[in-house]
């Protein structure tokens, strides 16, 4: 009786320990009714996604959203740990467009392919062009876009009546148009231009110049004419004191009314509303007023699948559920100050007032929002954002620092292709 007592105990004691394993594996098992979701947004728009997240899941859907909002660097750290691990590996993520390419060619992506056929709404007739294509790669579709967001320029609207009058019936303002203003408004110490965010700044006008970040998809070609033209002209607007000093912070000085223009992402908005005189939002700087040549820095929030054997089809047709809602209920992210990618949103008269509208609403605007899809763009953007400020600010002469950055993208990319 006593070896039959000892018996079941053991009995119950793995029937236990098997439950609160199963337990353990939270809410990325496949028998989970929660779709673990992954972004980035951890700054005022990761309320926005919360919202759309809670109000997605008041529809009572088979399975419902579980919001994990992580900071950008950890994000991406994590993903390449879980996925190569095969446990926990988030049911739907979002990851810049830039990443895309680059997580294809190493296999780390699931295709949407099987899945698209219950949704049929979700095409490319109903995005904006721009987004929707990089998700299709070698004939296959691996993300649908959130959004397009986009670097263009905030100006102060009483300065620019001030020291550059008419220059935005087009609205489009050149570098001369600039340079023009910023000299007047010297004798009364306000600032043309802001030096912002380098690389935006720097592709975007790289673009108009004519340049490209590789010909034939995997060697950079960054060290040209083409940059050179590029920081040459930043350096020489610096010179001719048309843009803020080495120091300063061309953000304070927009809110103190002493820059007359602030090159910036549309999601800044938010943080703008605080300001005490009227301010609007344009393209972002451009070489010619022909709009047929506008460049607007660009890039776009897309949702991917990471491969998983943990996430069974129906809960890939789940998360697939949650974007397609997200296609059709985008006002809450153009609250964010984001341009959401579905055009759906062209009907709502809510966004039509919004005023980073103007890049979709108009037909040469969309046709101007430029996405680096280059793979190794993230390479290319480490080494602009790291270096930038010095070219710019005189710290290293153009030649030099081009040489170095090439090298070291040739570098960087040879020591990642040799992984494969």
């Amino acid at each position: 009786m006593r070896k039959l007592g000892l018996l079941f105990m053991a009995i119950i004691l793995v029937v236990t320990l098997s439950a609160c394993s199963g337990k353990s594996s939270g809410s990325n098992s496949s028998s989970s009714k929660e779709i673990v979701f992954w972004n980035p947004f951890t700054g005022p728009d990761g309320q926005n996604m919360k919202k759309m997240v809670n109000e997605y899941n008041k529809t009572n859907p088979k399975y419902k959203i579980k919001n994990i909002s992580l900071k950008e660097g950890d994000m991406y750290t994590k993903i390449q740990t879980v996925v190569n691990s095969g446990k926990n590996v988030p049911d739907l993520m979002i990851v810049h467009a830039e990443r895309i390419k680059q997580y294809v060619d190493n296999g780390m992506l699931t295709s949407y392919d099987d899945y698209l056929s219950d949704y049929p709404e979700i095409k490319g007739e109903n995005y904006m062009q721009e987004a929707w294509k990089i998700g299709d790669i070698d004939g296959s579709r691996y993300s649908v876009p959130l959004d397009i967001h986009s670097f263009v320029m905030y100006y102060n609207k009483n300065l620019v009546e001030k020291y550059a009058p008419g220059v935005l019936d087009d609205n489009i303002v050149t570098f001369d148009e600039i340079e023009a203003a910023g000299k007047k408004s010297q004798k009364d110490k306000i600032t043309g231009l802001g030096i912002t965010w380098v690389k935006p700044n720097f592709l975007s006008l790289y673009a108009q110049h004519g340049g490209k970040l590789t010909e034939n998809g995997t060697d950079p070609t960054i060290n040209n004419d083409q940059a050179k033209a590029t920081f040459g002209l930043w350096k020489d607007l610096l010179k001719e004191k048309v843009t803020n000093k080495e120091g300063q912070n061309p953000g304070q000085m927009f809110l103190q009314g002493k820059l007359i223009f602030y090159p910036e992402g549309i999601w800044m908005n938010n943080n703008l509303k605080d300001a005490k005189f009227e301010y609007g939002l344009t393209n972002a700087p451009q070489l010619s007023d022909d709009k047929s040549k506008l460049v607007n820095w660009s890039s776009s929030h897309q949702f991917v699948m990471f491969k998983s054997k943990e996430r069974s089809d129906e809960k890939a047709k789940g998360a697939i559920a949650f974007v397609d809602w997200v296609r059709a209920h985008s006002l809450e992210w153009a609250k964010a100050g984001q341009n959401p990618a579905s055009l759906k949103i062209l009907d709502d008269p809510e966004y039509q007032k919004m005023p980073q509208s103007f890049l979709l609403k108009d037909p040469k605007e969309q046709a101007s929002l430029k996405i680096f899809d280059y793979k190794y763009n993230g390479y290319v953007s480490e080494e602009i954002d790291a270096k930038g400020l010095d070219i710019i600010f005189g710290k290293t002469p153009i030649d030099k620092a081009l040489v170095n950055i090439q090298k070291t993208l040739e570098d960087k990319i040879a020591k990642d292709n040799s992984k494969k």
